[in-house]
């Protein structure tokens, strides 16, 4: 079978914890023993989120006094999880067939995304120095907490470039990791040549159209807890062990946390792919159907 995996952000860091080299490299041979339990049975393509790393790097652009646009950020973030991911994976897998590609995401410049950013990127200032930036920058702030973070646009995936290169890759045996963070966005500008864009593409609903261009028979959302909860949080939670297409809801769920995974869900098995959620240790099991939650198509 063919599997996408995506891994969310506990893929390298976990929640709380400092985003150092070799806390990212511990939990990289976490992640990389999971994919490799897989991967030995399976073809497998890799995408990851780069929330944390994103923010990290812009931080230090800030400290720097240097403003990379966002869709560079993102690019060296890819390439920093990427190196880190297929290097872990050579070690657990023992051969040299995997290779990690930085790839680009259309989108829409119309996108309605763009008329009212959400999206919170980067450090977090206090408003005085937050509105300085803005001015500076022509960046867009709110209020987060106690202090103040830039705001980006979310658009949607259009199009995911390169699909025929791993498409080609995992053909022949590789194991592919591609379209970190939702993929470098970018959009074709009026002269017909594609341009980087200040914004970032929900790696979840990125991971299901990476699902449907490579034909993949499962998508795997990888994540921190077992799978999706039935009155999360509440004594009584239960775990759904198995939905219909047809019984997913995802504004039943918190935006913040599990409504995009949903949503990704729906629309893979929409497309005919058999999706699970579950914890990222459980891979094998998920697919086996002795853990997490899986999402049939009709």
């Amino acid at each position: 079978m063919r599997i996408v995996i995506a891994l969310g952000g506990n893929a390298l860091l976990q929640r709380g914890e400092t985003p150092s080299a070799a806390a990212q490299e511990r939990n990289a041979q976490r992640a990389a023993a999971a994919i490799a339990a897989v991967a030995r049975e399976h073809e497998v393509v890799v995408t990851h989120g780069n929330g944390p790393q994103v923010g990290l790097l812009a931080n230090q652009a800030e400290c720097d006094r240097i403003a990379w646009p966002l869709d560079v950020v993102g690019a060296e973030s890819h390439g920093m999880i990427g190196y880190i991911l297929a290097r872990e994976l050579h070690n657990a897998l023992g051969h040299d067939r995997v290779a990690s590609l930085l790839t680009q995401t259309e989108i829409d410049p119309e996108d309605p995304a763009f008329a009212g950013p959400e999206k919170f990127i980067g450090p977090t200032w206090n408003e005085a120095r937050a509105r300085a930036l803005a001015r500076e920058r022509g960046w867009t702030i709110a209020p987060d907490g106690d202090g103040w973070r830039r705001v980006v646009a979310s658009p949607e995936p259009q199009r995911l470039l390169g699909m025929e290169a791993v498409s080609t890759l995992v053909a022949s045996g590789a194991v592919a990791i591609c379209a970190g963070g939702g993929g470098v966005p970018v959009m074709r500008g009026a002269d017909g040549r594609f341009h980087g864009v200040e914004a970032v593409v929900d790696k979840d609903l990125t991971a299901a159209r990476l699902a449907e261009h490579l034909a993949a028979d499962w998508l795997l959302l990888l994540t921190d807890v077992d799978g999706v909860y039935l009155d999360w949080g509440m004594p009584g939670a239960q775990r759904l062990k198995a939905l219909l297409v047809t019984a997913v809801d995802p504004a039943m769920y918190p935006a913040g946390s599990m409504r995009p995974k949903m949503e990704a869900a729906r629309r893979a098995a929409q497309a005919g792919i058999r999706t699970g959620i579950g914890a990222l240790e459980d891979a094998a099991a998920i697919l086996a159907g002795q853990a997490g939650t899986r999402i049939q198509p009709l």
